[in-house]
């Protein structure tokens, strides 16, 4: 999901990037609410700054950041 040049994404950022929200605010709120966990534990910083490898949970969904199509 990163462009090959970034080593890192803020965590509001990767939320849209995976559709899981569509806009900032959302982004926000699910975030402040404590609906997120990076690598099982509950963030509550939107600009937490996330790195290959780790782990988003939100509800039963899991995704793992990683590098997109152009950066493989």
């Amino acid at each position: 999901m990163l462009p090959q040049t970034d080593d890192s994404i803020e965590l509001q950022q990767f939320l849209k990037l995976a559709d899981v929200v569509s806009t900032g605010g959302q982004a926000k709120q699910l975030i402040q609410s404590g609906g997120v966990l990076v690598n099982g534990e509950v963030e509550t910083r939107r600009r937490r700054k996330l790195r290959v490898g780790d782990v988003v949970t939100v509800g039963d969904e899991s995704f793992e950041v990683g590098w997109g199509e152009d950066g493989e």
